[in-house]
């Protein structure tokens, strides 16, 4: 059965359908001997890729994929239509259907490359090793496909035992640094799985060299040499790992680091050319979306559960996926995926307790994250979490409430747990106490002197009491100097100027901040504030008809009509405008550091 969504766009898609006829057809005009239900046919195929588009314009993957494949069904051979119906099946993990897909475009497109993958998996699953192969190969089309290509290669010959043609397929000449990086890796990792101690070790020192904060490859290095009993570099690696990570270590790194104190031989990371295999597409998947290209990064991560349905760290990756794309459910759903009692059972629960927040559901959230408290009163990441999550919801108290619990178990002289002052003295400031907000404030200044949003809430809070205005608008620039792009922080200092009667330089950083985000009802009403007081009304009333056109929120409708009506001339407007501003300031920056405040351990399961 179809959800809303589907619904919805079934609605009218007929009409739209009907005046594009042909968008898929090359067929002349219909004659009149031809048949009756061609038109009924083109209108039917059209309409459901419309609603496709639509779907998965909307991140609804499935609704997508079920549009794209009725109308595959009535034009099977359309190209469009199958590459589009692939990757929603790929990226719902529906191999039942993805598969025969697949099967069709590798017919057609020898060289269509997740196709080829995904045919190679399930080759290498069903044991039939040179199958696979042959699929792989197929692949390497571009330089992406060609390093996925060589490493599953690899993977596949050290499974039918051919380690020498296992190493040898990583030998690709001339790649650039973060190509040579996964290459290194895996064949650290073969080589380890082979029983070739040296070669290994001589990969995950130049991978180690490389790069020592990314957690996956320290684990692995540190897991071989733990494991043939060289704790010292084990050791070595670990801490070197953690010293460079920000905020707490994370729950799997200290676990091993414990491991390694004891000195207990753990396992090798990858422990055979199955896991190996799920290596490769989860690699690449998480670098992937974590860069922005959710939907083909969700495609390898699939890759990789296919490969390995239980792989913990795949799992966590396409939940931040879908998390990104607002698909809270599913994220939940694959959260519950990860096997239980691991070290990362809290920071999933932590990740659950954001997604149901998200869900409009608090209690559900607030529940998880107080069971969590009562097992471990000493574990500042609930106590974070539900703080931002007050937060959000403007339950200042609350939120100083948490945040002080968090406070009282931390370091309090750490530069790494500036956050939590910077979140608790915002919501000191949002209950209209500004000494202890102030005080909190400036103690995450002095613990984080380089922090744009640190910087930028007390200097903008100083300037907008009218204290301190030198001091705070210096502080605001610096915030500017460290963030250029940053819209609201540009704002800030144009404000600023504003305050100050600097109505020339106001408008000059008001623009920009605009230019940075035009879509913001603020930013563009600030900057008519500017153009009215240096004598450019016209433009002003532009300005706040732009700002009234982005839904602004419903208590600056009234204002902003009546600027636009009458102008700042009337005192009271302007006080208003004022008054508007600071709540807008506050909202805004609320926004950018909710779930980000103190240490990234809320976030550790990613």
């Amino acid at each position: 059965m179809r959800g809303p969504l589907g619904r919805v766009l079934s609605v009218g898609l007929g009409a739209i359908a009907m005046t594009i006829a042909g968008f898929f057809s090359e067929a002349p005009a219909r004659s009149q001997d031809q048949d009756p239900g061609q038109d009924e046919i083109s209108t039917s195929v059209l309409g459901n890729y419309l609603a496709g588009r639509f779907a998965r314009a909307a991140q609804d993957t499935k609704e997508a994929a079920d549009f794209y494949g009725k109308a595959l069904e009535r034009d099977p051979t359309n190209e469009v239509l199958l590459e589009q119906a692939f990757q929603m099946e790929t990226m719902s993990g529906n191999w039942p259907k993805a598969i025969p897909l697949a099967e069709q475009l590798a017919a057609t497109r020898q060289s269509h490359r997740m196709s080829q993958f995904l045919l190679g998996v399930t080759a290498y699953k069903a044991g039939d090793y040179a199958k696979a192969e042959k699929h792989f190969t197929a692949a390497s089309e571009n330089p992406i496909g060609e390093l996925t290509s060589a490493i599953a290669v690899g993977w596949t010959r050290l499974a039918a035992g051919d380690a020498d043609g296992a190493v040898k397929a990583l030998d690709l000449p001339k790649q650039p640094d973060w190509a040579q990086f996964y290459l290194r890796y895996h064949r650290a990792l073969i080589t380890d799985l082979a029983g070739r101690k040296a070669d290994a070790r001589a990969s995950y020192e130049k991978v180690f060299k490389q790069d020592s904060r990314t957690l996956r490859t320290s684990l692995a290095y540190a897991q071989s040499a733990a494991h043939y009993g060289d704790f010292k570099t084990a050791r070595q690696v670990m801490k070197e790992q953690l010293a460079k990570t920000q905020g707490d270590a994370h729950p799997l790194a200290k676990e091993m680091l414990d491991i390694i104190n004891r000195k207990e031989k753990p396992p090798l990371l990858i422990s055979n050319p199955t896991d190996g295999l799920a290596e490769v597409f989860y690699g690449l998947g998480e670098a992937l979306a974590g860069e922005g290209g959710v939907s083909l990064g969700t495609i390898y991560l699939q890759l990789a559960l296919d490969a390995k349905p239980d792989h913990a760290f795949a799992l966590a990756a396409l939940a931040n996926a879908l998390e990104a794309v607002k698909r809270y459910d599913d994220a939940i759903a694959t959260y519950d995926r990860i096997p239980k009692g691991t070290p990362l059972q809290s920071a999933i629960d932590i990740r659950k307790a954001f997604d149901l927040n998200s869900l409009d559901k608090p209690d559900e959230a607030k529940a998880i994250l107080t069971k969590l408290i009562e097992a471990d009163p000493k574990d500042v990441r609930p106590l974070e979490a539900l703080g931002n999550i007050m937060r959000a919801r403007k339950d200042y108290a609350g939120a100083v409430t948490y945040f002080t619990k968090a406070l009282a178990v931390l370091n309090k002289n750490d530069p790494r747990n500036w956050g939590y002052y910077y979140a608790r003295g915002t919501s000191y400031e949002r209950l209209k106490n500004w000494p202890a907000a102030e005080a909190d404030l400036k103690r995450a200044l002095a613990l984080a002197p380089d922090q744009p949003l640190v910087l930028n809430y007390l200097g903008y809070s100083w300037v907008d009491q009218g204290k301190n205005l030198k001091e705070g608008t210096r502080l605001i620039e610096k915030a500017v100097q460290l963030k250029p792009d940053d819209g609201y922080i540009v704002d800030s200092l144009g404000w600023a100027h504003y305050k100050q009667g600097n109505f020339k330089e106001a408008v000059r950083f008001l623009e920009r901040a605009v230019e940075i985000k035009p879509e913001d009802p603020t930013l563009n009403d600030h900057l008519g504030d500017a153009f009215w007081k240096v004598g450019r009304e016209r433009e002003a009333r532009f300005q706040w008809n732009q700002a009234l056109s982005l839904d602004p929120e419903p208590q600056d409708v009234d204002k902003i009509k009546a600027k636009i009506e009458r102008g700042l001339d009337a005192k009271g407007e302007a006080k208003n405008a004022e008054k508007t501003r600071q709540v807008q300031r506050d909202d805004a920056s609320r926004r950018r550091s909710e779930n980000k405040a103190g240490s990234p351990q809320s976030r550790a399961v990613e």
